[in-house]
């Protein structure tokens, strides 16, 4: 049985805040250093680059016969598909919002 500590689902959904707190890497959430816009950004890139190398991994392994379960590598898959879509959606969020700036006339 999985409980909600170890439970993968509930991790993945958890604010990074709180993981962080959880772990004790930081000791309350008054600790908690301010990133700027481009290190959020870019750690959220790498992320979404891990889990698309995680997911290639698997399915290499899968291919090859190794010793890896087929959800395993659909879940792995689907976390990379989901990742990368949420990152797609933010830069074309971006975007717009760069073009709405630029129309505005001072």
């Amino acid at each position: 049985m999985v409980t909600n500590e170890t439970n993968p689902i509930k991790q993945l959904f958890k604010p990074v805040e709180l993981q962080r707190f959880e772990s004790g890497t930081i000791q309350s959430p008054d600790d908690i250093k301010q990133e700027s816009f481009v290190d959020s950004l870019k750690g959220f890139i790498g992320e979404v680059n891990e889990t698309q190398i995680d997911s290639a991994d698997n399915t290499v392994k899968f291919v090859k016969g190794e010793p890896i379960d087929l959800h395993d590598v659909m879940i792995s898959a689907e976390k990379a598909k989901t990742t990368f879509q949420l990152l797609l959606e933010l830069r074309n969020k971006s975007l717009d919002t760069y073009r709405e700036l630029i129309r505005i006339q001072v």
